[in-house]
């Protein structure tokens, strides 16, 4: 064996951190009271995530893109691989055992799993997939409640302030397969390998940075945003004198648009329209779990005028506008609307 051989096996990682791993890890600190039920869940959503992934590199291939021919029950167009990534993960859920109450953007009412499940699930199976057919990251989206004490399983189980998830996190389909996950003690990113067939930790412990002049917004829906809205973003295009525009990232999908956030720092926010004040994006199983992954990194969400956390959804498909990212970033917008107060 030569040296050049030597020096490559030394590069070779052989003692990696699988989602498995890390979640077994994770219960091992809280043996005494683990009953090992989340991790069952936890495992559950890989598979999901795992097999989400593998329809979407054979779209294609396999004819998979384009429409279905019929709305979910937000009223946008569905795509075929929005139907069929609702089928596992509601297949998913189901076969853990652990579910009791599951909340899909595709279906108008909750379902609720027979058997003792614990948990409750919202989620948004694909995320983005207005951009699928041009080949654009698309993504999971998923929050995680216990069930209420005593409680048999009703849509009261996910009426709740978004503070109250047990974990949250999104994967993102794209070149690879990048999970980012919270349980309430940090974020940490996994990315697929699909040799091994597993998650592999490539990102502990991320944390966004607490500044960065980067913003991401549709601004074609500028004639909507109220005041203060306006008034920020204008602050950002045109500094004061001496000081230089930030620079306009959109990738137009939430989990892609949502990574580059966590990873790089600024602000990402789909304002509410100010005359109906309601946003484009789902409290429950959107505006939650990624304000949730936002905190536990170190960042801030709100709408403005409220903690987006602190919000208690009224109907399983409320909307919200929305403002999360990096800590002073979003302190800026939290200055402005303050001074708009009683205007």
């Amino acid at each position: 064996m030569t040296a050049a051989d030597i020096d490559g096996l030394e590069n070779i990682q052989t003692d990696i951190v699988t989602l498995t791993r890390f979640i077994l890890t994770e219960q091992g600190r809280y043996a005494t009271q683990a009953t090992g039920d989340f991790t069952l869940l936890l495992n559950s959503l890989q598979f999901a995530f795992k097999f989400i992934a593998h329809n979407i590199r054979r779209a294609t291939l396999v004819n998979l893109i384009g429409l279905a021919g019929a709305s979910n029950a937000t009223g946008d167009d569905q795509k075929k691989l929005d139907v069929i990534g609702d089928e596992i993960f509601i297949n998913a859920m189901k076969a853990s055992g652990k579910v009791k109450v599951l909340v899909s953007e595709e279906q108008e009412e909750i379902i609720v799993f027979e058997g003792d499940g614990k948990y409750c699930v919202v989620c948004d199976p694909i995320d983005g997939s207005s951009n699928l057919d041009a080949g654009v990251s698309v993504g999971t989206i998923f929050g995680v409640y216990k069930l209420q004490p005593g409680s048999t399983g009703t849509v009261e189980d996910v009426l709740r302030p978004g503070k109250e998830m047990v974990a949250a996190g999104y994967t993102m389909y794209g070149a690879s397969a990048n999970l980012v996950l919270t349980t309430g003690n940090g974020v940490n990113g996994f990315t697929l390998d699909t040799a091994l067939g597993e998650f592999i930790l490539t990102h502990p412990n991320m944390k966004i940075p607490k500044s960065r002049s980067i913003y991401s917004v549709n601004e074609g829906n500028m004639c909507y945003w109220d005041a203060p809205t306006r008034e920020y973003f204008e602050s950002l295009k045109f500094p004061k004198e001496g000081g230089k525009p930030y620079s306009a990232r959109y990738i137009g999908s939430m989990v892609a648009d949502m990574h580059r956030t966590i990873l790089y720092g600024g602000i990402f926010s789909y304002p509410a329209d100010s005359k109906s004040k309601n946003g484009k994006l789902r409290l429950l199983y959107e505006c939650f779990p990624m304000a949730m992954l936002i905190e536990q990194a170190g960042g801030l969400a709100t709408t403005g005028t409220e903690r987006i956390l602190d919000m208690v959804p009224s109907k399983i498909h409320d909307r919200s506008g929305i403002f999360l990212g990096s800590e002073l970033e979003v302190q800026k917008v939290l200055d402005i609307y303050k001074k708009h107060e009683g205007k």
